[in-house]
């Protein structure tokens, strides 16, 4: 079996860690790093969660600690209302053994994919510091790196555009610079952003059936998601909640369950739309100015959303 080695560059955060246990558990999946970036709780925080992750499911992954703040733009107050105050649901971890590796998370991403040229996917589903950052380390990556999967942005299809703002999602949003740059490298590069995510929504029948069935992993998974269903329940009256970060593991295992299209995509950075992602239609031609000479990227705007939830119960059973 074809493998594909994935970085996952996250802020845990309770989907973050039911992606990357779907990851890990997935067999055409090799975590070969995990890095993190401030976010969902705070960089020390979301480094704690990963490195307890790791240890209680024996994931093997070195952590490397990333960016504690914005490029730019100063740091915003973590959701501790949509992720607990520990960044996982408040069930108040363990804290690890284990501890971070020494280079920060931009040099090991650098080192990794100059190491095996064209066999590493970056999986982001946090901010888009730590890539940033690896571009100033090392261009010369954007042409060595096999594929870039960003959980990230809107494009305002199935009227979904934002989450923090009426225009902007919260990764795009928390470091507007970074996804720009990031988003406007000439890498092959995916979107998978609010468009598809929000339509992905675990019902909790679904969830009883991983606590039941998944072992510690779907214990976990139930344990930690209670703090996380409340707040889409109290919030948007959804039942259930949405699996966004899971859906850019879903992409890399299976990206014949979305549809996408092409174009070049800018962020806004600053002003009343800050942390907006607009895709220009691939073929549209314009003045030259700020979407001149911008490579295209693929954003995610359709998604058999049954079928990636039937994936990832399939994974998380079989582990």
């Amino acid at each position: 079996m074809t493998t594909t080695k994935i970085i996952f560059d996250t802020d845990p955060g309770i989907d973050d860690a039911m992606a990357l246990l779907f990851a890990h558990y997935s067999p055409e999946i090799d975590v070969v790093g995990i890095t993190t970036v401030l976010g969902n709780a705070s960089l020390d925080t979301v480094t704690r969660n990963a490195l307890h992750i790791c240890e209680r499911f024996d994931i093997s992954a070195p952590v490397h600690k990333g960016a504690a703040a914005p490029l730019l733009i100063a740091a915003d107050e973590p959701p501790a209302f949509v992720h607990g105050d520990d960044g996982l649901g408040n069930i108040n971890p363990d804290t690890p053994s284990v501890q971070h590796e020494s280079a920060s998370a931009a040099q090991f991403i650098v080192d990794k994919v100059v190491q095996h040229p064209h066999e590493i996917t970056l999986v982001a589903v946090g901010r888009l510091t730590n890539l940033a950052l690896a571009l100033r380390l090392n261009p010369e990556i954007t042409q060595l790196v096999k594929e870039v999967v960003i959980m990230g942005g809107a494009l305002g299809t199935n009227e979904h555009t934002g989450n923090v703002t009426p225009v902007a999602e919260a990764n795009i949003y928390g470091d507007p610079h970074a996804a720009d740059i990031v988003l406007t490298a000439n890498w092959p590069l995916t979107l998978v952003g609010l468009d598809v995510t929000m339509t992905c929504v675990m019902q909790q029948a679904q969830m009883r059936h991983l606590r039941d069935s998944a072992g510690a992993a779907g214990q976990f998974i139930w344990d930690i998601s209670r703090h996380y269903e409340d707040y889409y329940h109290r919030t948007r009256g959804v039942k259930g909640f949405p699996v966004h970060d899971s859906c850019a593991v879903a992409y890399v295992l299976a990206p014949e369950l979305f549809q996408v299209r092409s174009g070049a995509i800018r962020v806004v950075t600053e002003g009343i739309s800050i942390g907006q992602t607009i895709m220009v239609p691939g073929g549209r031609l314009f003045p030259p100015g700020d979407w001149h000479n911008v490579p295209e990227s693929q954003g995610c705007v359709g998604v058999n959303a049954d079928a990636l939830l039937q994936l990832y119960e399939s994974v998380l059973l079989k582990q």
